[in-house]
């Protein structure tokens, strides 16, 4: 009965939806206040039916319910209750639901909070994400129901991917959908400004808080998905350009650039245009994740569905979307003007420079990714882009970007001196040769762009030290008039510091892991014992044991370094019988030079059994510092400005506006 509940559930949001969709933009066309106000209500309660479907199907999972064939087929009663519950976003139809649980659930908190966004412009955000809503309605409903039935039930489920039983992963994706629905939020507010033909810094103030929460969300579903790979798949690496992991990370780059270029608009309203086609092109890549993980197209740990019906409909649903919107913002957009002018050498100019890099960069991954695709759907043949394309053009854009982010802040607005800001930076370009040195001293013949890439790492986390020192005028001012200045400065002003730092605490872990990495693979036989960047490995044997769903081959392994011990280390090779699958389960030693990594494979012929070790410096430095990332921006969004709403718009008549947005 519950299943069924929650299946009439989601008919009823779908209703709700397309009213959403329809009597706010009426009226807002005709100025019908009566017509308007039914926007939030309905948000209420669309997000109020979601939820509970959303719950009905946990339920059903939690009590091992295998009647509902989504259940039987991706859970398990063995199961621990952690992958019972998360097991429901870890399939094709639970992720849907849980896409649209978080998709009304942030129309709810514009409706609820959304009290200083004129009616008009709150009615039409919100018959938007209705209408982005219904299109996956319809897609769960026709192609993806989580609440079919099988009868008779099974005794037992067929159990969850065991790659996805896993802690890392099953905050993953929750954390990256909050992030590619929260871009919807800005998509949202593009449309109704082009329905308006009107965007100022007030809409730029509105706006901002959603993307950048967005953008917190998916910066830490990245990191969790790429520090599980690292840990689970047992090949030791973070990243490894696969398609589907480039589809969430091509809307993070351009989610990157809107988050920048909204602070434009705010600031000097300038960039509308390029501001308001950045926020459907940031969430036009979103919905490309979504195509590609259940289109069928690609095979991969990621990908939950392989039914090309189901990709059809969610290109036909992509077209509608984007080719609408950018319909829309060919005809609307030229009636935005161009807003306030400013000299290239500008914080202005450093934030369009920011952007030509960062959606070049975007162009280069979306190319690669796709071009495969594209050329096997024409001329039937097989390529691969792997790595060297990627790093290849990936990383040369992203040296001149990091460089310019500790200067853009140092610029003021409208007119300003690169040589004065270099001059601030004296500390900076003292700490990157600092930092090379030292790196040319440890690590001597290693790759002269390596020693670069830490310099310029360097130069950036001390450059954001620099710009919040010239903030408070540290040592330039009285102590007191400094920590005056710190505790009234503004908390974005924080988060942008901390932020900028965490980027260049990650381009460090990247350029030493990449560069400086020792890797041996080898059979190894009880008593044996290896060497690896000055740690000794003795290899002791193996023992059975059992975990609550799986067998598993435990590795025991001794790790010394100068004759002291340093660590017992315990890496697995894990059988489940239910899905039949093996995994790896590697043994990671954080240090504070790198990461020792051991990972055990299967045994060989002559007794031995097949290892994988790995030493990566400054590894964890990749996570840590995306963590720091994610900080800065939760700092920044509690940011009072964000909290007590826009500056007021420029009035006007009070229906003149939305008759000709109508006309």
């Amino acid at each position: 009965m519950i299943p069924e509940l929650g299946h009439y559930a989601v008919v009823l949001a779908l209703a709700v939806a397309i009213a959403q969709m329809l009597i706010p933009l009426i009226g807002a066309s005709r100025a019908l206040p009566s017509w308007v106000a039914v926007a939030r209500p309905a948000a209420v309660a669309q997000f109020a039916f979601v939820a509970f479907a959303f719950a009905a199907l946990m339920y059903s999972y939690i009590v091992s319910d295998f009647s509902v064939i989504n259940v039987a087929e991706n859970s398990h009663t063995l199961k621990p209750m952690l992958y019972k519950v998360t097991g429901l976003w870890g399939n094709h139809e639970g992720s849907l639901l849980l896409w649209v649980f978080m998709l009304t659930a942030f129309g709810a908190a514009v409706a609820l909070f959304g009290g200083n966004l004129p009616p008009t412009l709150r009615a039409r955000v919100l018959a938007v994400q209705a209408a982005v809503g219904v299109g996956f309605y319809l897609f769960i409903l026709l192609t993806s129901n989580p609440f079919g039935r099988i009868l008779p039930p099974p005794l037992e489920g067929h159990g969850l991917n065991p790659l996805l039983q896993d802690p890392g992963l099953a905050f993953h994706p929750p954390f990256l959908y909050l992030g590619y629905v929260g871009f919807s939020m800005a998509f949202s507010f593009a449309i109704a400004a082009l329905i308006e033909g009107r965007v100022d810094p007030a809409w730029a103030r509105w706006v901002r808080p959603w993307t950048l929460a967005a953008w917190c969300a998916l910066t830490l579903g990245i990191a969790l998905g790429s520090w599980w790979a690292y840990y689970e798949l047992g090949w030791g690496g973070w990243w490894f350009w696969d398609p589907v992991e480039n589809a969430s990370f091509m809307p993070w780059l351009l989610g990157t650039a809107l988050l920048h270029t909204a602070i434009v608009v705010e600031k000097r309203d300038a960039l509308k245009t390029w501001t308001i086609l950045l926020a459907l092109l940031t969430f036009a890549l979103s919905l490309l994740g979504t195509f590609l993980v259940r289109s069928g197209v690609l095979t991969s740990v990621h990908a939950f569905a392989t039914d090309p019906e189901r990709g059809v409909f969610i290109l036909l649903f992509l077209v509608i979307v984007v080719g609408g919107s950018l319909t829309l913002y060919a005809i609307r957009a030229p009636t935005l003007g161009n807003g306030g002018l400013f000299q290239p050498i500008s914080r202005e100019g450093a934030l369009i420079f920011n952007n030509l890099l960062l959606t070049t960069a975007c162009a280069t991954v979306f190319i690669g990714t796709m071009y495969p695709l594209f050329l096997d759907a024409v001329a039937g043949a097989k390529v691969s882009v792997g790595p060297p394309y990627f790093n290849g053009t990936f990383a040369p854009l992203m040296v001149p970007l990091i460089a310019a982010m500790a200067v853009g802040p140092l610029l003021p607005w409208k007119r300003g001196d690169i040589a004065g800001a270099f001059g601030r930076l004296k500390f900076a370009f003292a700490a990157a040769a600092l930092v090379a040195l030292a790196t040319l001293y440890f690590a001597w013949g290693g790759p002269v762009l390596a020693v670069f890439g830490m310099a310029v790492a360097a130069w950036l986390i001390v450059g954001a030290a620099v710009e919040f020192a010239e903030r408070v005028r540290l040592f330039r001012a009285p102590l007191a008039e400094t920590w005056r200045r710190a505790l009234h400065l503004p908390r974005a002003a924080y988060g942008m510091s901390i932020a900028h730092a965490g980027m260049g605490l990650v381009v460090m872990g990247i350029v030493a892991t990449s560069s400086w990495e020792q890797e041996k693979l080898l059979i190894m036989k009880p008593g044996d014992r290896t060497s690896i960047a000055g740690y000794d490995i003795a290899f002791e044997g193996v023992s059975n044991v059992r975990g609550p769903n799986y067998s598993a081959a435990r590795g025991h392994y001794q790790v010394t370094r100068a004759g002291a011990f340093i660590a017992r280390m315990e890496p697995e090779q894990r059988s489940y019988p239910t899905p039949p699958m093996q995994t790896s389960e590697a043994a990671i030693r954080p240090r504070t030079d790198g990461d020792l990594y051991i990972a055990i494979g299967d045994p060989a012929e002559n007794g031995g059994w097949a290892t994988r070790l790995y030493h990566k410096p400054l590894v964890h430095w990749i996570w840590f510092g995306a963590f720091v990332m994610v900080g800065g921006g939760l700092i920044s969004l509690t940011d009072r400005r964000h909290r007590v709403g826009a500056p007021a718009r420029q009035r006007g008549p009070a229906v003149q506006p939305d008759v000709q947005a109508a006309e």
